[in-house]
């Protein structure tokens, strides 16, 4: 399924969209409890229940630190050889549109493929298929690469970037990746 999310900021976690403050944000493995919170009736597009129930996918959550039970947005992935992929990435509906209440969000949850990326030695390279209309999109806000068809891949150097945005406690210098920032 392509993907349709919009890099709203890229920002250092995530921000209140009217005051600009930040706030400290962790992404949690996401459970079986956490699917009541996340249904089209609670206002979510995606059936996270069908995405849940494959074994193959992981879900991961970003909550604000101490607030693990206010979900600000979902992805979907999996670890492919060399590479990870992500499936769908969604903000919480109270995070999109122009009243949404926090930005930043999608960029934090590709950041955080990114990092697992980095973390299972695949050099940050990350795959997704993304719409049409959103391509131009994609390279400009993550340095995305368009492969061919709908398919685009974050290779090492931006991945890097958007990694040291978000979790800089990870901190990717020059260390093997041949990379300067």
């Amino acid at each position: 399924m392509p993907l349709d999310f919009e890099i709203d900021k890229l920002s250092h976690s995530i921000e209140d969209a009217v005051t600009g403050k930040s706030f400290l944000t962790t992404v949690l493995p996401f459970d079986k409890i956490d699917l009541q919170r996340v249904s089209k009736k609670e206002g979510w597009k995606f059936s996270w229940k069908t995405e849940f129930s494959n074994p193959q996918k992981r879900i991961f959550k970003l909550v604000i630190e101490h607030q693990a039970d206010v979900i600000h947005g979902l992805v979907s992935l999996n670890v492919k050889t060399g590479y990870i992929e992500i499936h769908l990435v969604e903000n919480a509906p109270f995070n999109i549109g122009k009243n949404k209440m926090y930005q930043g969000v999608a960029g934090n949850l590709v950041a955080y493929a990114c990092k697992l990326s980095f973390e299972h030695g695949f050099d940050g390279n990350v795959l997704f298929f993304a719409k049409t209309k959103l391509i131009a999109h994609y390279e400009q806000s993550l340095g995305a690469v368009h492969v061919g068809g709908q398919r685009m891949i974050i290779y090492t150097r931006e991945a890097a970037i958007l990694v040291n945005k978000y979790f800089p406690e990870f901190h990717i210098k020059n260390n093997g990746y041949g990379i300067n920032l």
